[in-house]
């Protein structure tokens, strides 16, 4: 996503701690898993994948059949 003002510059957070509480933060401000990312990616410079670890998962993991013998 780029940034709309590169005059303005926004933190990194690299460290899984520091984007946990960036996380927590703003789950106030937040009303969806969306606004979440949006909010995210305006204020901060992120690794979106460790972002990714850290939200909740929307849908379940699927459960496989086991296999038959």
């Amino acid at each position: 996503m780029l940034h709309s003002d590169p005059l303005l510059t926004r933190p990194t957070l690299v460290h899984t701690g520091l984007l946990a509480q960036a996380v927590d933060g703003l789950k106030r401000s937040a009303t969806s898993p969306a606004d979440m990312w949006r909010l995210l990616t305006e204020n901060y410079i992120v690794d979106l994948d460790v972002v990714a670890a850290l939200m909740p998962v929307s849908e379940p993991e699927p459960v496989w059949l086991s296999a038959r013998d």
